[in-house]
């Protein structure tokens, strides 16, 4: 079970590396300032890749979920579930916006341009990312393991206020460019949070001795002690 959760931890955050890595060469293909749902939006040339970028999120996450699905929040608030069950959640929404894609241009949520599959489309984005902090928040009270809880904290704002202001700007149509900036920072740091948390999963599974040592060693690092 060990080597499973390693391979899983240490896989899982290859894939969304690699995952970051097309967002951003999709992105630096397009001399216009717009926000990220867009590089998928129908008739965009990135289409295709920006759908491989969230599949692999989404496989990765998984993996990364189910290695760190022993960890729990310290906070009774926050331990009603797993950040592994809000990390499997966000990858459902994103599996579910990676092929109910937005429209060409990604109308903003008002107007006639604005239909239905828009509209699923943005909700999704937006649960998700609403899973992933929560994950953050989650992981930001997981106890022994001060580092992972602060970084965790300080992303998990961080992505709440940067990713809700560039959605406001857009909302209002105000600073569009600078929204879109926004979106991207935001996009960044929720994906390096991901990986940051696999490899912390995948740096204490490696310290256990192979005997003798109890399994769930590397996640009690991290989680509450029952």
């Amino acid at each position: 079970m060990r080597r499973a959760e390693l391979a899983a931890s240490l896989g899982g955050c290859i894939l969304v590396i690699i995952s970051l890595v097309i967002i951003w060469a999709a992105r630096l293909t397009v001399p216009r300032e717009l926000y990220v749902s867009e590089l998928g939006a129908e008739g965009m040339l990135t289409a295709g890749w920006f759908e491989a970028a969230l599949l692999l999120i989404v496989v990765g996450g998984s993996a990364i979920a189910w290695a760190g699905r022993r960890v729990r929040s310290n906070a009774r608030a926050l331990r009603a579930w797993t950040p592994a069950i809000s990390l499997w959640i966000g990858c459902a929404l994103f599996l579910f916006a990676s092929q109910v894609t937005c429209t060409a241009g990604c109308p903003l949520p008002y107007g006639s341009t604005f239909n239905l599959q828009d509209f699923l489309h943005t909700l999704a984005a937006v649960f998700a990312f609403a899973a992933a902090c929560w994950a953050m928040l989650q992981s930001s009270f997981a106890r022994n393991h001060r580092v992972l809880a602060v970084f965790s904290r300080v992303t998990g704002i961080l992505v709440a206020v940067i990713a809700g202001t560039g959605g406001l700007f857009s909302l209002f149509r105000f600073e569009q460019e600078l929204g879109s900036r926004m979106e991207f920072v935001a996009t960044t740091l929720a994906i390096a949070w991901l990986v940051v948390f696999g490899a912390v999963l995948a740096a204490r599974l490696v310290r256990v001795a192979p005997a003798g040592s109890a399994v769930h060693e590397p996640q009690k690092a991290v989680s509450e002690a029952h």
